[in-house]
């Protein structure tokens, strides 16, 4: 959809299930996860929904949530370890691959984690670590060293989103008894509450002026599409039907509003 909420078109018309769109740097290409194939797997479009091109074949588990590095180069994921069932997976780890599916490589072990988001310059990664029933935002170094504890939630902090000068992060907290959108410095310090809501409001993800953070929320019964400035201010509804919308993504390239 255009960044207004108009516009709105579909892409992909899978009986089942295709979810966590992530546009490629250029703006020509999405990836996404499609449960088509025996398992949910990663999948790659143009971005008028031709050249669809399947890069992940993990039929015993699940991979999900894509996120493109700013070179456009490779896409960091979450791999399912071990068994799932009813569609979520117990543990979880992050990989990385070309983005023509070859390469793939571990780049997490021994815990569960996922939700990863590249810095905009590339050398780092933050991402969503789980441990005893708590998850809490990690950042880490690209080629996986250098791992770090963010925030210290006794619930769950999760789904990170870079603002476009890698100075800020976004992030989802229920540590206000709901979920919340959040955002702090990138070293963690000067955490603070965006929406302020007493339902829940998760997957922030920032405009690439860095002036607007797209969410989903589910203040009207159903999950919505809503935007805000960067500041919380000027929440607004983009969607409104009677079915769920979530998972935004905006396209990066200068001149396109989608």
């Amino acid at each position: 959809m255009n960044a207004d909420g108009g516009g709105q078109r579909n892409l992909t018309r899978n009986p089942a299930f295709d979810l966590s769109p992530a546009w490629s740097p250029d703006a020509r290409r999405i990836a996404f996860v499609s449960d088509r194939s025996a398992g949910r797997e990663i999948h790659v479009i143009n971005a008028d929904g031709r050249g669809h091109r399947r890069l992940t074949r993990n039929v015993q588990t699940y991979d999900g949530l894509p996120a493109w590095s700013l070179n456009g180069s490779e896409i960091a994921f979450m791999r399912a370890r071990g068994q799932c069932s009813a569609g979520s997976c117990k543990y979880n780890e992050i990989y990385v691959m070309n983005v023509d599916g070859s390469r793939q490589r571990k780049l997490t072990r021994n815990a569960d984690d996922g939700e990863a988001a590249w810095s905009p310059d590339g050398r780092r990664i933050a991402f969503r670590r789980t441990r005893d029933g708590a998850g809490d935002i990690y950042l880490m170094n690209a080629d996986s060293s250098g791992k770090r504890r963010l925030t210290r939630n006794p619930a769950l902090d999760f789904a990170p989103s870079w603002s476009p000068n890698g100075r800020k992060i976004a992030f989802t907290s229920d540590r206000d008894g709901n979920f919340e959108i959040y955002v702090m410095n990138a070293d963690g310090t000067g955490q603070r509450n965006l929406t302020r809501s007493t339902v829940d409001e998760s997957d922030p993800t920032w405009s690439p002026d860095g002036r607007k953070i797209a969410f989903t929320s589910d203040r009207h019964g159903a999950e919505e599409i809503y935007v805000m400035n960067a500041d919380g201010g000027g929440q607004q509804n983009l969607t409104r039907h009677a079915g769920d919308d979530s998972d935004p993504d905006w396209s990066r390239t200068l001149g396109r509003k989608q």
